[in-house]
């Protein structure tokens, strides 16, 4: 149930007037009080909804943005759509992240109400889910980016992550490839699953099956597909291409494969997933599957923007944007 103005205010044990008073910064509560009600605010996770905050103070006119990390490597690229369109539009942005999982989204939480968002766009809310759910529920307009399709209850924007794997697969079928090697991210997230299925039914459509011995779970990094790749060689593991599912893992496994002596893309092709800026300067340049980041960032601010401009309501469900496949020299047609 939606935690409302009442339930502040029946807590604190001050009028909803008061509440509205410490909500919109007005200066006629003594501070105890105020810092009262916005303990009991943050304690019920109570949050305004868009309209409301518009009667009484007209829209801010800012939205929010929640990311895991400004470190991962397409942050930016996804940022710099968002506040393209922000800024164009005559909105402010502020940025959070939630590197230390549930204890920053705590804190994010108790500034909400306080900062009168008009909405969030949040990026990977891999851990944090619970707490961006009942955020949601609670009447926060809300886009998450790259949620990959995995939950159809929250307006998002996606990517084609299957098809986009199952072209690196096909890819590699064409130029003779049969024994690829898989480097995936962690099982839960929902983009290696997708990746995973596209990937393998590709393969599978044209009788080539994946042992297991054949996929390995990394996490996303340049170490990652390093190790992996220096396990399968000490194992004997027979591969003749790899597919990482993101370009840090990739880039880790060309420098593990020239260390071991392997030649690429002759004994072994490698593709990667993302195409990150620096996909294009690896040794050899590598052939990945490019996510329309950037304009994802768009997306999903248009989106919200025009939810708060009247335009359309925030339906849940993706806008899905398509992945393309770039070729280069670690595995070329």
């Amino acid at each position: 149930m939606r935690v409302t103005i009442a339930d502040v205010a029946r807590n604190a044990a001050v009028s909803k007037t008061t509440v509205s008073r410490v909500l919109n910064g007005k200066g006629e509560v003594d501070s105890e009080t105020a810092d009262r009600v916005r303990a009991v605010i943050a304690e019920l996770g109570y949050v305004p909804s868009s309209r409301a905050v518009g009667l009484a103070r007209g829209h801010s006119r800012t939205l929010a943005m929640l990311v895991p990390s400004l470190t991962w490597p397409w942050v930016g690229e996804v940022l710099q759509g968002v506040a393209d369109t922000v800024e164009a539009a005559g909105y402010g942005l502020l940025l959070f992240t939630c590197n230390r999982g549930e204890v920053s989204m705590a804190q994010f939480t108790s500034q909400v109400s306080a900062r009168a968002f008009d909405g969030v766009l949040v990026i990977e809310p891999e851990n944090t889910l619970r707490s961006i759910a009942a955020l949601h529920r609670q009447g926060l307009p809300m886009v998450l980016v790259d949620d990959r399709g995995q939950r159809p209850d929250f307006p998002s924007v996606s990517t084609t992550n299957a098809e986009g794997a199952a072209a690196a697969a096909s890819h590699l079928l064409t130029t003779g490839r049969r024994a690829p090697l898989v480097i995936t991210g962690p099982r839960h997230f929902g983009c290696v699953q997708d990746r995973l299925t596209g990937f393998v039914g590709v393969l599978r459509e044209h009788g080539v099956t994946q042992p297991v011995s054949r996929v390995a779970e990394g996490d996303f990094t340049v170490r990652c597909g390093q190790t992996v790749i220096e396990r399968a060689l000490s194992e004997g593991v027979a591969f003749d291409s790899v597919f990482a599912h993101n370009d840090l893992s990739a880039t880790g496994a060309l420098h593990a494969l020239r260390s071991a002596g392997r030649r690429v893309p002759d004994d072994v092709a490698v593709i990667g997933f993302d195409d990150i800026p620096i996909a294009a300067y690896t040794e050899p340049p590598l052939t990945t599957v490019r996510q329309p980041m950037r304009a994802m960032g768009v997306a999903a601010a248009r989106r919200m923007l025009d939810h708060l401009g009247g335009v359309v309501p925030l339906e849940a469900g993706p806008t899905v944007l398509p992945t393309e496949f770039v070729i280069r020299l670690s595995a070329p047609g």
